[in-house]
């Protein structure tokens, strides 16, 4: 059964990767394989927090997916879109910047999926208005989100699990990562103009014309914008104070959803018009097969493995999670790796004299898995987000477009990573 399990796994990848077959095909494919042939059965694969489908992120994923299609009919993405192009004076890569930067700050308050539903729809609004292809600027925003992601509790889902498993406050994170992540953010600033060089060409004539637009007459429905900012204010709090009230954020997007339907009386089939329900699928399909990796004992093992060849030096092992959890966190989606090796990082933290030693365990962790979820096209559920809403959109990203700029951002962010740990923990 291990050996089926890597096979269908493995021949999913690739169909997924060389796109030879719908990426959502794909992975339903290799999902039925695997619970048809009995490596996985229908408790592990949708009722098991280990090995199964993760509803809290399917389901966080389609309340806010509602709440954007409802808050998209008021305007406010044309008149945001506007507004960031006028104060950028028109030049792509001022507007790269300016979004980059937003997404980044956002993606550290909310979440990073959240954050990449938000400012899809102003990207490619902006982009519309300038004539320019929203490609490049969709890649960088979802690269800058797993980035700023990384500096809170709530900005990754992967922090979620490490600060439960490890007992990390939200402080905690903030004290620890946040620093970095401003140096990663700003080192990802200067390498834009390089990483997305000829993608700033920009016809003069769309500038004038948008700086002659007023961005107050794209708000369409002002009553259903207040209502919008209302419950996004509430969920958004929700979000932040998840220590103090205790909802999840899938539970908190659920309910924001709801009353949004309730008091706008939207219809169904406008607001579910904005669901991505390929993105859900493609989820389900790709937690499904690395469920089944997971339940035998794949995953654990390539896990061990890696603990084991450190030899109990603390730095070595600091030094090989970083790196080991940024390759396979870009292979497989970082949220069940981080899952299947918490447990293994708590009993080599649990062997450390040095408290600082075993803390920076946690923080390699959490620094691999989440900017290794830029490698690839599937390392990080925003990646996923991003990418389906292009294809809906008409801008499909392939697979190899976006692991191109991807493994060039997760190297240059694992390589800033590495001295941070060694001085701030090791040196000091």
């Amino acid at each position: 059964m291990t050996a089926v399990a890597i096979a269908v796994f493995v021949v999913a990848y690739l169909l997924i990767a060389t796109e030879k077959i719908p990426k959502t095909a794909a992975a339903l494919g290799g999902a039925g394989i695997v619970l048809a042939l009995g490596v996985t059965g229908s408790e592990e694969a949708f009722f098991s927090r280990e090995t199964g489908v993760d509803w809290d992120v399917i389901f966080l994923l389609l309340g806010m997916m509602v709440i954007v299609s409802i808050l998209r009919r008021t305007g406010v993405f044309e008149y945001t879109a506007i507004w960031a192009a006028k104060r950028a004076k028109g030049s792509p890569l001022r507007v790269m910047i300016l979004l980059v930067l937003i997404t980044a700050v956002a993606s550290a308050l909310l979440d990073n999926v959240t954050t990449v539903l938000l400012i899809a729809p102003v990207t490619l609004l902006v982009c519309d208005r300038l004539a320019v292809s929203p490609v490049p600027f969709l890649i960088a925003e979802v690269l800058a989100s797993n980035i700023g992601g990384t500096a809170t509790l709530i900005g990754d889902p992967p922090n979620i699990i490490i600060g439960s498993r490890a007992g990390l406050t939200f402080n905690d994170f903030l004290v620890h990562l946040a620093p970095l992540v401003v140096i990663q953010i700003a080192v990802f600033v200067a390498v834009l103009p390089l990483l997305f060089r000829g993608s700033f060409t920009v016809d003069e004539s769309r500038v004038a014309e948008v700086m002659a637009l007023n961005e107050r007459e794209a708000i369409r429905d002002t009553r259903l914008l207040i209502k919008c900012g209302i419950v996004l204010a509430a969920v958004f709090t929700a979000f932040i104070g998840h220590s103090v009230f205790h909802l999840e954020p899938a539970i908190v997007a659920l309910l924001g959803a709801g009353v949004l339907v309730l008091i706008s009386r939207t219809r169904p089939e406008e607001y579910l018009a904005g669901v991505e329900w390929e993105t859900l699928l493609f989820f389900a399909g790709l937690f499904i097969m690395i469920g089944a990796l997971v339940h035998t004992g794949v995953i654990s093992r390539l896990a061990e493995l890696a603990a084991h060849a450190t030899g109990g030096n603390a730095l070595v092992s600091v030094m090989l999670i970083l790196a080991v959890s940024a390759l396979l966190s870009g292979i497989i989606d970082n949220i069940p790796y981080v899952a299947t090796m918490a447990p293994l990082v708590a009993d080599l933290a649990a062997g450390l004299a040095n408290p600082a030693h075993a803390q920076a365990l946690w923080w390699s962790l959490a620094m691999g898995a989440d900017f290794g979820g830029n490698l690839t096209a599937v390392g990080a559920s925003a990646n996923v987000v991003m990418l389906g809403i292009a294809r809906r959109e008409g801008y499909p990203i392939s697979f190899w477009e976006f692991t191109r700029k991807g493994a060039v951002v997760t190297a240059i962010t694992i390589l800033l990573s590495a001295p941070y740990l060694w001085v701030r923990y090791f040196l000091l």
